[in-house]
């Protein structure tokens, strides 16, 4: 609502049977959308994609992108395979692309991409995952240097929600971050860095919520 926009259209694999989606496009309209279509769509596939984009009414044209995909699939890197790896870089690397290829020229005013925290430090068992987040930022710099709009958000760890990709960890994952110094991003929290990054002029950004003393700490510790 902030950003004034109204019209919205939803992908996911699943569509409208994807989990919690009857509640998330009754809030968003209740938050003011005048529109929200939800589009069972695999953004890695070109020809789903291309046939969600050329759906969108002509009078409301695509104004902006954000591309949020991603799978896990974590693992020495000696234990990736082929597939593994493809099933982690398809939804981030081949999701971003075919966006980029299919809305270029569409005079978008923005091009978001959720990327992570663990392409930029690195994290362990995570070599597939790092990579594909690299991709987005190198994306989103390119697009910059073509003088297209573009915003890559190599985010840190989210609060858990019950839903997502971070559902699944435990005490056990939890605390390892924690005693590296990452800490968890409050939902508010994020929304608020989010609408900050976008007036940013960088092409890509950091939101992590640190604690450097605790950093320090463990660093003093391995030392």
């Amino acid at each position: 609502q902030r950003h004034g926009v109204k019209h919205l259209v939803l992908t996911s694999r699943r569509g409208s049977e994807a989990p919690g989606t009857e509640g998330l496009v009754a809030a968003l309209h209740t938050a003011g959308a005048l529109s929200v279509t939800v589009a069972a769509c695999d953004v890695a596939g070109e020809a789903e994609l291309a046939a969600v984009l050329g759906a969108i009414p002509a009078e409301r044209p695509l104004g902006a992108v954000f591309h949020l995909a991603g799978v896990l699939d974590d693992g020495l890197v000696t234990g990736l395979t082929a597939e593994r790896l493809s099933r982690v870089l398809r939804p981030k690397v081949a999701g971003a692309w075919n966006l980029h290829r299919l809305t270029e020229g569409m005079g978008l005013s923005a091009f978001v991409l959720f990327s992570s925290f663990s392409g930029v430090t690195g994290s362990p068992g995570q070599a597939s995952y790092a990579a594909g987040n690299t991709f987005l930022d190198a994306l989103a710099a390119w697009r910059r240097n073509q003088g297209q709009p573009g915003l890559s958000l190599a985010w840190g760890l989210w609060a858990q929600q019950g839903v997502g990709m971070t559902a699944h960890l435990g005490a056990a994952e939890l605390g390892r971050m924690s005693r590296q110094g990452v800490a968890a991003l409050p939902v508010e929290s994020g929304m608020a860095l989010l609408d900050a990054a976008l007036g940013r002029p960088e092409a890509t950004l950091v939101p992590v919520r640190l604690d450097v003393g605790r950093m320090q700490r463990g660093l003093d510790e391995g030392g």
